[in-house]
């Protein structure tokens, strides 16, 4: 480039002349994709559309960048091990404004764009909540102009590809990147060098003073591959860069010319290894090095990415804090605390005590769960053989923390090994991920009230005690534009056709169509949107499931990540009891339902998929039954994701929001299906209880111990045989699963079940079932009086202001963060 020249786009030379959007699309498909007519297909078209979509992006994306680098302001860097993007293509087109202009190009070339969406795969880079919230708040990020960039992996093959055989779920490789992605831009510019293994070896340096340096490494190459965020239909893109394994020794050619043909290219597998498959099943010790090596590999890549931008500006590192925030999502990027601490005294010189203040003012740590196996642990020898130099510096936090709480707080041994970073045990030491998060951040958030609350309460009350003021409260928040804008395309219609379009960027706004909810022609609307859903729903299922679905049916969905304590067992529980009811007196059964399932269990969770498959099997029999009818089906939709959730979630009636009180931190597809104008069926559980709060108590469905009567349940002694021996509905559906009824061929399958819900039942499914079945019947009279169903319909969505993502980030930025906006021009 000129030196005189002010531009720093290469495009902006008097010779280059613009193309157009049309132009950049068919220059896509014959110069890019070799392609004509005769050729093309619809991936072709995905591929070519998404291309000139980004080059529509691309000078935006490169402002902004060059902005963030030029201002040297302070950015927010968002690590997590899930980024659950989905597609994204429809919330580009409509984050750039160009939705309609898009529809009409490809209409002019003979294209659906509906059509040509669905051949955009998700991208395989989460599986539940946390990534599909960190994909929110990356779009909320870049909306309200805010410098930010989000750090994860660029998984090969994301999870898992979900398929369903004989009612059992299988695993299959996810192959997202088969063809490529056309949003990926890799940057080997940007490639560092993660150690693992070797030695710790020290010496003195100039001044006298002990250093140390870690030695005789295994190294593993980590390229970036960013993805670009658009804001909403502003000029700022910010960045999601994932890094990629690579290896430092491609391929061994002595080995291969001596006919080794496997050991020429043992180390590119083991060391690409890393970045192949979210969460590797950690049942098992390779799992388990695996996971530790990948939550390593991304968190060092991001801290050199991180150092090497300060540098550029930058020499004083006590100015670090004042140039960036880094936010670990979960304890997963926890080894982050020892690795910066590494970094600035190993690389920079730095004492402890001035490494150990710079850390904790740099880092923030959100904890999205309370459940056991989550509050992550490694043990000490895992860590000492991967990691030594790190358990060094652990250890040496562990002593110093320890030291301070004995003079400031107390001397209590017990109290202390609740606090300590590292377990002592018997059978080996181990590394609380959550303690150390927590020690080495200056701020800790939970991510709904209850949950903040039960963290202060009963997790952490001793570390909350001694660091008051640290522990936060940030409810969750979804994406409006994704969840509403383009999932629920008519609806939105309606709504900006009453009140305007400022309610996609302040949710506040929403709460005028409220006035509407008394109008005939608004509540007639409403009412033929959702019935519209529900057709483009069951067109779907026609051609997925040999089922035939009632549109005038309640629509009532579970779909999330299966776990106990979410209690899709407790669902299906409930169906059995409707089954039987309509068996024994069909006439009396008024309102139908379909009951609709989704979501993936963990390879090694044989219990969550022991659900799946009773599901599957009652399934199987209630839809094959003619008393039943259209009175009640039941489907299991295998492999779901935010693509099918944007199907689901707009066309359901009843949101099951049923976990176990105390063990959901928050939830957001309790938000995106209330957002949507479904009605809530649930417990006083995560952000259930805010709902409900802004809702009303008659415009939701509450059943269920709360939290504080699980905990006494507990400790009084739960025996749960005594629901089956007193409530005959109850007793019935399980000798059902006793005497092998749904499932005939394969008998005993589903006694882990019965045993679990009769002599453990640690999710109180048995406790809650009667409440729950009453709650059930209080939604279906609610469902028969059709103008009132549509009120509640309507407040639910009216009333989701709290859980917009923008809101939650809003207070991110303010509170933990400190940063400001930065308008791109």
């Amino acid at each position: 480039m000129k030196e005189n020249n002010k531009s720093i786009f290469f495009c902006d030379e008097a010779k280059v002349k613009p193309s157009t959007f049309v132009t950049q699309f068919a220059e896509r498909l014959e110069f890019d994709l070799i392609k004509d007519r005769t050729t093309v297909t619809d991936h072709d078209i995905l591929e070519a559309i998404s291309l000139a979509v980004r080059d529509r992006l691309t000078r935006n994306w490169l402002k902004t960048q060059n902005e963030y680098n030029v201002n040297n302001g302070k950015k927010v860097h968002y690590l997590s091990l899930e980024f659950l993007m989905g597609s994204l293509l429809g919330n580009s087109l409509i984050n750039l404004g160009i939705y309609d202009e898009c529809r009409k190009l490809l209409e002019n070339f003979g294209y659906n764009i509906d059509r040509i969406m669905r051949e955009e795969p998700d991208m395989g880079l989460g599986n539940g909540g946390l990534g599909r919230l960190a994909a929110c708040y990356m779009e909320s990020l870049a909306t309200l102009e805010l410098p930010a960039y989000g750090y994860g992996i660029l998984y090969e093959y994301g999870i898992f590809e979900q398929d369903i055989e004989n009612g059992y779920q299988i695993e299959k490789p996810d192959h997202w990147l088969r063809y490529g992605n056309p949003w990926k831009v890799m940057r080997p510019e940007f490639t560092y060098t993660v150690k693992f293994n070797g030695q710790v070896s020290s010496y003195f340096d100039e001044t006298g003073r002990t250093r140390y340096t870690w030695i005789n490494t295994d190294d593993v190459l980590a390229i970036a591959n960013d993805v670009p965020v658009p804001g909403y239909q502003n000029r700022t893109v910010n960045t999601l860069r994932l890094w990629q394994a690579k290896s430092t020794d491609e391929f061994n050619l002595n080995n291969f010319n001596q006919g080794n043909y496997l050991s020429a290219v043992e180390n590119k597998n083991l060391s690409e290894t890393i970045s192949k498959v979210l969460y590797p099943n950690d049942s098992i010790p390779q799992g388990k090095i695996l996971r530790l090596r990948q939550q390593y590999f991304f968190v060092s890549a991001t801290l050199q990415d991180i150092i090497y931008n300060f540098k550029l500006h930058n020499t004083d590192f006590s100015l670090l804090p004042e140039k960036a925030a880094i936010q670990l999502n979960d304890t997963h990027p926890a080894i982050a605390i020892p690795d910066l601490m590494r970094i600035l005294m190993d690389d920079e010189g730095l004492e402890w005590d001035e490494a150990w203040d710079i850390t904790q003012k740099v880092f923030a740590y959100t904890n999205h769960t309370i459940v056991p196996e989550a509050l992550e642990e490694w043990t000490e020898s895992l860590l000492q053989a991967l990691l030594p130099r790190h358990m060094q510096i652990i250890s040496e936090i562990n002593r110093r923390f320890l030291t301070g709480v004995k003079e400031k707080y107390s001397t209590d041994n017990s109290i202390q090994a609740k606090m300590a970073i590292i377990r002592d045990d018997t059978h080996g030491n181990s590394i609380k991920m959550a303690n150390l998060a927590i020690a080495g951040s200056h701020s800790t958030n939970g991510v709904a009230e209850l949950h903040s609350d039960i963290l202060k309460k009963y997790i952490f009350p001793e570390l909350n005690a001694y660091m008051p003021g640290k522990f936060n409260n940030k409810t969750n928040g979804i994406s409006i534009r994704r969840f509403l804008l383009q999932a629920n395309p008519e609806l939105s219609e309606l709504i900006t056709s009453r009140i305007g379009n400022k309610w996609v960027t302040d949710l506040a706004e929403l709460r005028k169509i409220e006035a509407f909810a008394e109008e005939d022609s608004f509540i007639n609307k409403w009412r033929t949107i959702k019935h519209n859903n529900k057709l483009r729903l069951i067109d779907f299922i026609s051609k997925n499931h040999d089922v035939k679905v009632n549109p005038d049916s309640i629509f009532d969905s579970q779909v999330k990540r299966f776990h106990e304590y979410k209690r899709q067992l407790l669902n299906i529980l409930h169906v059995i009891s409707m089954y039987n009811r309509i068996k024994n007196s069909p006439n009396d059964f008024l309102v139908p339902r379909t009951v609709i399932f989704g979501g993936k269990a963990a390879p090694s969770y044989f219990m969550a998929k022991t659900i799946i498959k009773l599901i599957n099997s009652v399934a199987e029999h209630v839809n094959n039954d003619p008393i039943i009818g259209d009175k009640l089906k039941i489907l299991f939709i295998k492999n779901y994701g935010v693509t099918l959730a944007e199907r689901i979630i707009p066309a359901s009636d009843l949101s099951e929001q049923i976990s176990t009180a105390g063990f959901e931190a928050s939830g957001t597809g309790n938000m995106k299906f209330a957002l949507n104008g479904a009605v809530t069926i649930g417990t006083l559980d995560g952000a259930n209880v805010e709902i409900k709060n802004e809702v009303g108590d008659d415009n939701i469905f509450i059943f269920g111990l709360t939290a504080d009567e699980i905990m006494a349940a507990r400790r009084n002694g739960y025996t749960p045989i005594k629901y089956y021996e007193t409530n005959q509905e109850l007793k019935l559906i399980i000798d059902m699963l006793k005497t092998n009824y749904f499932n005939k061929n394969e008998h005993g399958i589903f006694d882990p079940i019965v045993n679990e819900l009769l002599y453990r039942d640690y999710y109180f499914v048995m406790e809650d079932f009667q409440a729950y079945s009453t709650a059930q019947k209080r939604a279906e009279l609610a469902f028969m009086n059709t103008e009132m169903w549509t009120k509640m319909s309507i407040i639910n969505s009216a009333r989701m202001e709290k859980f917009s993502s923008d809101r939650a980030i809003k207070e991110y930025s303010d509170d933990i963060w400190h940063i400001g906006k930065l308008k791109i021009v």
